[in-house]
């Protein structure tokens, strides 16, 4: 009589005792990042430092930054890295960033890589950036962006592919007609890969050199892919 052996999927425990640090958080669209940004959020109870939030931040309180920031976005034009970097550098001051932070959006470019390193090297006794990609074929990320459909009534989020309504094109809950967002269409996502790819090249090829970067395969459950985003930055800081 035969036996097999069924594999364990690893889990999100709490407990661990890594002192995470400066995480730098990578996924193409339709990834998963901002679900795994909250469970790594919750699980070593450390802030999210999107650069997105942070110019909106700087805006709506109308700190130095957000007024000259607020002023370029008014001229039609593109905030400068170096503007961006004085924001993440005063958000970085904050306390609750003493244990570490999960960075969405920053560092997108080679140069701005090279600025955070040599900010938290100044500082002394920091943690350097460790940066984790969220990795998932491209067949597969393509079926969840375009395949989203939601509710105009109650934002129920449908996918047509993985997670279709009962009546096709309608809401379960609500009844009403299902919509398509405009930017989830094939064209608009194979622009927003084509920029990832370009944007985040640079950037990663710079942390593998280092020996501070990881992959971890996204097209998983999602205390499975969190948990494997916690398994690599114990490993990258052991």
């Amino acid at each position: 009589m035969s036996s097999s052996v069924v594999a364990v999927e690893p889990r999100l425990e709490s407990g661990s005792k890594t002192v995470p640090g400066p995480i730098l958080l990578l996924g193409a669209p339709g990834s998963g990042k901002g679900t795994q940004s909250d469970q790594l959020v919750k699980f070593w109870n450390i802030p999210h430092i999107s650069t997105g939030d942070l110019l909106r931040a700087n805006v709506a309180k109308g700190t130095p930054l957000g007024k000259v920031a607020k002023d370029l976005m008014g001229r039609g034009q593109l905030v400068p890295d170096s503007l961006v970097d004085d924001m993440v550098a005063a958000r970085l001051k904050e306390p609750d960033t003493a244990n570490g932070y999960i960075l969405d959006g920053f560092p997108r470019t080679l140069g701005q890589a090279n600025w955070l390193d040599g900010r938290l090297a100044s500082e002394g006794g920091g943690l350097p950036v460790i940066a984790v990609s969220i990795q998932v074929d491209y067949n597969q990320l393509l079926r969840r962006i375009t395949g989203r459909r939601n509710c105009p009534v109650c934002a129920t989020i449908y996918n047509v592919y993985m997670n279709p309504p009962k009546r096709d094109g309608f809401c379960d809950i609500e009844g009403a007609a299902l919509v398509q967002r405009a930017d989830d269409t094939e064209q608009v996502f194979k622009e927003r890969m084509r920029a990832y790819v370009g944007l985040t090249a640079p950037v990663i090829e710079h942390y593998r050199a280092l020996g501070r970067f990881a992959e971890v395969d996204g097209d998983r459950p999602i205390s499975v892919i969190a948990a494997g985003i916690v398994a690599a930055v114990e490993r990258l800081r052991g």
